[in-house]
């Protein structure tokens, strides 16, 4: 905080919340911060949220009823903390919340608490790895649960509840995502899991997350309905070769930047880069995306710890799509890759 000079953090139920106390009550439209300041915090919470955030969150507290409103609460929060000149505030804070605090706060910069939290929350503690070894399990599991119930005449929805409950059987508590696209809709980066029919001679796109002990899993596999065409096995090589690459130059110290060239120059060779529309991969942890982003305009280099996803993809609209996706953590000596799994095409029928 002193280095970006700011003076004051507020922090709202969040994954940001949930790093610093392991705990965050349900962000609703009742306002509620975690204030952190260089000799001081305070936490302001609505009633009905105080007598279990006691248990998690050693800091003075500030309450309020729902008839009270948090008017006074921000008022002695005022008091608190006087005249900050910079405030960092939760990047996914309401809105409604965050005007009530520039109300209070009218002559405040405001700027992203990601500027302090981002750097922290990317290096993962060994505990944090063991948890994403775990919840990368039960990705896998819901892969294979995918893959079999993947036959002509089941729909996008069938697969994916498939795949929900293949999560739940491996222990995950929550499925996060279950995107499964099929023959045109696999070329849809973020496709939106539809009643489309599964038919012979297409592809099917599984991009799939859960969480477990409040850790995020991500995983992108894809399988085939009979007899993949040459062109589909064209394009799925380049993309797996593209991961390899990515994969082969991961080490402390190589620049975030050149994991993203080295993906995207394979498919930039096989002249299909105006196909491949995103970065190369994301961040991973309490949050499904966050720091590091991985694309080529981020010089930062790679230190041990940081954990986050390689997924290039080739999207021909109209066609199919093809994306491979690993979560990888940095260890002192390359990538721990958490997936099991082969990325080899996995042929239906």
């Amino acid at each position: 905080m002193a280095e970006t000079g700011i003076d004051l953090l507020a922090i709202p139920p969040s994954d940001d919340l949930k790093y610093l106390t392991g705990f965050a009550p349900h962000a609703d439209e009742r306002p509620c911060y975690l204030f952190i300041a260089e000799n001081r915090g305070l936490f302001l919470v609505p009633d009905l949220n105080a007598n279990q955030s006691e248990r998690h969150i050693r800091q003075p507290f500030v309450t309020y009823s729902d008839a009270q409103g948090p008017a006074r609460a921000l008022a002695a929060a005022r008091d608190q903390f006087r005249a900050p000149r910079k405030i960092g505030v939760g990047d996914t804070m309401r809105a409604d919340a965050m005007l009530l605090l520039q109300d209070v706060w009218r002559e405040t910069a405001f700027i992203p608490a990601s500027t302090v939290l981002g750097p922290l929350r990317m290096r993962k503690a060994p505990d944090e790895i063991a948890a994403l070894r775990r919840v990368a399990a039960t990705a896998d599991a819901a892969i294979e649960a995918a893959v079999k119930a993947s036959r002509p005449g089941a729909t996008e929805r069938q697969v994916a509840a498939a795949a929900g409950a293949g999560f739940t059987s491996a222990g995950a508590s929550e499925v996060a995502a279950a995107i499964v696209g099929s023959g045109p809709n696999s070329a849809y980066p973020h496709h939106q899991t539809s009643d489309r029919v599964l038919k012979s001679s297409e592809p099917v796109l599984f991009d799939l997350g859960s969480r477990l002990e409040g850790y995020c899993s991500d995983i992108t596999r894809m399988a085939f309905l009979d007899k993949p065409s040459a062109r589909y096995l064209e394009i799925h090589k380049i993309v797996n070769d593209a991961v390899q690459a990515a994969l082969s130059v991961i080490r402390p110290g190589t620049s975030i930047k050149d994991v993203d060239l080295a993906a995207r120059r394979v498919i930039e060779r096989a002249d299909h880069g105006d196909h491949f529309t995103h970065r190369t991969g994301h961040g991973i942890g309490l949050s499904v995306h966050e720091p590091p982003s991985i694309t080529h305009t981020d010089e930062a280099p790679l230190e041990a710890g940081m954990a986050f996803s390689v997924e290039p993809g080739i999207y021909l609209p109209g066609e199919f799509g093809v994306r491979l996706e690993e979560i990888v953590v940095v260890t002192a000596s390359g990538a721990e890759v958490l997936s099991k799994l082969s990325r080899d095409l996995r042929v239906v029928g």
